[in-house]
């Protein structure tokens, strides 16, 4: 997985959004921008709702703990809005990672998802010897599909009847980007 790089800590400047490690103090508005149905009902159902106070403590003491991943927070005018994170793989999947996000509603349909879903990938492709990087998205969402597609991310399967949130089954898309995309597409 390594090419010598850290996955913690991270730390990624765009301009006018950060990208960095959670630390205490980020639980208000962790819990302002996370604690949303619009968002919820589009991640997975280890994120929780409704989102607590409490839920940000625990979060903010294990999010950079984990030795297998990053996790960082996006950070827009010096406050959290959202989180964006990438999981490395194990096993013969050793040089796959999958990546994840949310963004709080406020931010929404401003490119800001796209850019910070694109620069992470970059530095993870860079920085990392993996060769793939994929991010499972519920067929209903169609804008993590649109920012995907616009962060250089491919969709390559559909998984049908594979995800159930709220007691629906739902297909899952796969959306990749791989290291060596470029050249497979000259």
């Amino acid at each position: 997985m390594n090419k010598n790089a850290k996955l913690n800590p991270v730390q990624l400047q765009l301009d006018d959004i950060l990208l960095r490690p959670w630390q205490p103090g980020d639980e208000e508005a962790l819990v302002k921008h996370g604690d949303n149905y619009q968002i919820w009902k589009n991640v997975r159902d280890r994120f929780p709702h409704p989102y607590t106070m409490e839920d940000a403590r625990i979060w903010i003491r294990i999010a950079n703990q984990d030795p297998t991943a990053i996790n960082l927070a996006i950070v827009i005018d010096r406050e959290v809005a959202g989180a964006i994170g990438v999981i490395f793989k194990d096993d013969v999947y050793s040089r796959t990672a999958e990546i994840g996000y949310w963004l709080g509603e406020t931010y929404w349909r401003q490119g800001i998802t796209t850019r910070v879903v694109q620069a992470l990938s970059d530095y993870v492709l860079e920085q990392f010897d993996i060769c793939r990087l994929y991010a499972g998205v519920f067929e209903y969402n169609q804008a993590s599909s649109r920012v995907l597609e616009k962060a250089g991310y491919h969709l390559e399967a559909r998984l049908r009847q594979s995800v159930t949130k709220e007691g629906r089954t739902v297909d899952e898309l796969i959306y990749t980007r791989l290291a060596n995309q470029a050249e497979d597409e000259k």
